[in-house]
C-alpha cells in the first residue's frame, strides 16, 4: 500500500498493491495494520457502508457535525466516479478548499476523508458500487451538508449540469454561507 499527498491537511490516497494474473485480481482492501503503518493513524472504523448508483446520479456533499464528525476511507468497488472533499475545518490552513479524485474498480485507490470534511461523489460509470469505512456511527441529529455548486466552494464537478441525478435532499442543502460551523 502506497500513501500520496493531497493539497488538503490530513486527507490522503491510498494505493493498494494489485495483483494481476490470468484470472484477474487481487488487493487486500483494508489491513488495520497496515493503515496504521502506511498512515501513522490509529483509527477504529465502526461502520461499512455501500451505495449503488447510476450514471450521473451525485451524492453530497454531506458531513456530520460536532462530536460525531466522521473520518471516512472511501473506495469505489465497482465502476468509477469522481470523489469530491472539502475541508470544512475553520482552523485548518485548507479551510474551504476542495480535492477531487477519479476512484474506480481499475486503480483500486481509496481516499482518506478526516472528520471536519465535506464529502460527496459522482457516479461516470453506467453503475457505481461505493463503499465507506467510517469511524463514528451515523448519527441522524448530526447529519448536514453543502449545496454541491456553492459559489463560494466553485466546483467544477466535469459533467454537464442536465444530466446530474439528485435527490431532493441533495439539491435543497443549505450553501457554505448558510452554514454554521
Amino acid at each position: 500500500m502506497e500513501l500520496e499527498s493531497t493539497p488538503l491537511k490530513d486527507c490522503f490516497l491510498l494505493k493498494p498493491s494489485v495483483f494481476k494474473d490470468h484470472r484477474g485480481t487481487f488487493i487486500e482492501s483494508f489491513s488495520q495494520r497496515r493503515f496504521e503503518e502506511v498512515t501513522g493513524l490509529k483509527i477504529s472504523f465502526v461502520q461499512d457502508n455501500q451505495s449503488t448508483s447510476t450514471k450521473g446520479v451525485l451524492r453530497g456533499l454531506h458531513f456530520q457535525k460536532g462530536k460525531f464528525a466522521q473520518a471516512k476511507l472511501v473506495r469505489t468497488v465497482m465502476g468509477k466516479v469522481l470523489d469530491v472533499v472539502v475541508d470544512l475545518r475553520p482552523d485548518s490552513p485548507t479551510f474551504k478548499k476542495s480535492f477531487k479524485a477519479v476512484l474506480s474498480d481499475e486503480n483500486h485507490h481509496q481516499l482518506f476523508v478526516p472528520a471536519g470534511f465535506a464529502h460527496g461523489f459522482l457516479t461516470l460509470s453506467e453503475r457505481s458500487v461505493f463503499a465507506y469505512k467510517c469511524d463514528q456511527y451515523f448519527h441522524k441529529e448530526s447529519d448536514a451538508g453543502v449545496y454541491y455548486k456553492d459559489p463560494v466552494l466553485n466546483i467544477d464537478w466535469e459533467f454537464p449540469e442536465e444530466e446530474l441525478i439528485l435527490s431532493e435532499k441533495d439539491a435543497n442543502l443549505p450553501t457554505f454561507e448558510a452554514l454554521n460551523l
